[in-house]
């Protein structure tokens, strides 16, 4: 994979406002946060559903695997 320098990200970021406009770029920037965000909750409950399941069962992962 190429090393990438100051210089040709610069050269990346110019052809990217270029193609797309700056308003473009801050919508998008907006869905990808968003989308990170909902993910990340997402996530965080499956985990907390996994672990109170876990409680109510008395089953660790272990337990369940072995």
């Amino acid at each position: 994979m190429a090393n990438l320098g100051k210089a040709e990200l610069l050269i990346i970021l110019v052809i990217v406002v270029a193609v797309f406009g700056t308003g473009k770029l801050a919508s998008l920037g907006g869905a990808l946060g968003r989308g990170i965000k909902d993910f990340r909750a997402a996530m965080q409950s499956e985990e907390e559903s996994e672990s109170a399941a876990e409680l109510e069962s008395g089953e660790t992962n272990e337990e369940v695997v072995a």
